[in-house]
């Protein structure tokens, strides 16, 4: 399957525009290092090194699971009665390992939500009965762009759990995609988005419950379906897997009604009369069709897996949820083996391309020396050119002079000045400068190579 690579993100985003804090937006922080600063330096003072605002830097402790001091610490430190900093937390997996200024989160979880999930086995205990990711996240959904009937939603916001749907059925849909991260999590596997700072991919997704030759989703047969921002992983141990829930789209018959167009097998074609539909078309159209399919896929770009699981008009989705996680870890040892495969390929690929640069760097610094050599060379023939040139005209007014002590006073004071206009109007003679001008090669370009 093909990988759509992830937009930027920059709803998290509250940076000033200072341009004294542009060498600390580059830079990488990682876990460790802001555990250590953050209690070694007061958030304020820390959060203007960094470049961005105190109430940001909280919120990258928060999205890095990284304890900070309670309010009042620097005060208790100062008279020596500060309480002891508690250890920073091991990482679960997707979890944000790395920060800097110019990239975005990964969204924060609130303590309660951390808290939430008991330990495999014992079931879950939430004021919420949703999964974290997906509290609060229907209005989202609904704030979407202009769709006509019989289209999918698609959000303003690009951080959304991964789920394609219609209006119609998105309280389904979330109860599915509630559904199933449970069934994940209640074996003690996190679901959650992918972190910004590891580089996973959502693969493209096929929403056409057959598919077939042609498309015709949408107005013109050219609709876009949503993707999310980022993609919504299951983590079964250290191996993420990526989850699509998406509503299948069929081909049917629309017919066009009083003035849009409705699907053939509706009430309200079946309801209208024969004077009605004397003027009314059809058309082919993929559209909604209410039933889910799920995609699991390996979230890399160099590894190539996925899975897929659908209804049918018999048997739903979640009652196959507990077989899909068994499924799901039943792959875990080959994806790992693919992921360790694709992470040397990856390496050797790396390798090679730095052997490439280094060649090409050789290359090129060879070039450039082999330029300044001729250029050096070039200017030194020029330079012997002028010298011939001035030791000629130098000759002459030499000679000129000689001659002038044997001439009568009246022409010699004649001759005299013009000889002193002519020193003016040639300029400098004097050999050595012309030699001074010249550039030798290794101050044309120094070798950034030793010679082979």
């Amino acid at each position: 399957m093909a990988n759509v690579p992830l937009g930027r993100n920059y709803e998290n985003k509250e940076l000033p525009d200072d341009t004294t804090t542009t060498v600390f937006r580059s830079r990488h922080v990682t876990r460790e290092e802001l555990y250590e600063k953050v209690w070694s330096t007061p958030i304020s003072h820390l959060a203007a090194e960094y470049g961005v605002s105190g109430s940001y830097l909280a919120r990258v402790c928060t999205a890095l699971a990284v304890p900070r001091p309670p309010a009042g610490y620097w005060q208790k430190k100062a008279v020596g009665k500060a309480s002891l900093r508690p250890p920073l937390p091991t990482a679960k997996p997707g979890d944000q390992l790395v920060w800097s200024a110019d990239t975005p989160l990964a969204r924060p979880v609130t303590p309660a939500a951390r808290s939430s999930v008991s330990s495999p086995g014992r079931g879950r205990q939430r004021k919420d009965a949703r999964h974290p990711i997906l509290r609060g996240v229907e209005p989202h959904y609904r704030k979407t762009r202009k769709i006509d009937e019989y289209e999918f939603l698609r959000p303003y916001k690009l951080l959304l759990p991964d789920i394609v749907t219609s209006e119609a059925q998105l309280p389904r849909a979330l109860d599915l995609a509630n559904g199933l991260y449970d069934a994940f999590e209640r074996k003690g596997y996190r679901v959650t988005f992918a972190p910004p700072d590891q580089p996973l991919f959502r693969a493209q997704i096929e929403e056409q419950e057959v598919p077939g030759k042609d498309r015709k989703y949408g107005r013109y047969s050219y609709g876009r379906i949503w993707a999310p921002h980022r993609p919504t992983v299951a983590y079964i141990g250290e191996v993420p897997i990526g989850l699509a829930l998406v509503e299948m789209s069929e081909r049917v018959t629309l017919r066009y009604v009083k003035g849009k167009y409705v699907r053939e097998d509706s009430a309200v074609v079946k309801a209208a009369r024969p004077h009605q539909l004397v003027h009314s078309w059809t058309t082919e159209n993929d559209v909604p069709s209410g039933r889910f399919r799920l995609v699991a896929y390996a979230p890399r770009r160099d590894v190539e897996w996925s899975a897929i699981w659908q209804e049918t008009p018999k048997r739903g989705l979640s009652s196959m949820f507990p077989r899909i996680v068994k499924e799901l870890e039943a792959v875990v040892p080959d994806l790992k083996s693919k992921t360790a495969e694709a992470e040397a390929a990856a390496i050797r690929k790396q390798r090679e391309w730095e052997e490439q640069q280094e060649r090409w760097k050789r290359e090129e610094d060879r070039r450039n020396a082999d330029k300044a050599f001729a250029q050096s060379r070039e200017q030194l023939f020029e330079v012997i050119r002028k010298w011939s040139a001035a030791m000629s005209i130098e000759s002459f007014f030499r000679e000129a002079e000689e001659r002038l002590a044997g001439v009568e006073t009246d022409r010699r004071q004649a001759l005299s000045s013009r000889l002193d206009l002519a020193r003016s109007m040639i300029g400098t003679l004097d050999p050595l400068e012309f030699l001074e001008q010249w550039v030798a090669p290794d101050e044309r370009y120094t070798r950034q190579y030793p010679e082979d």
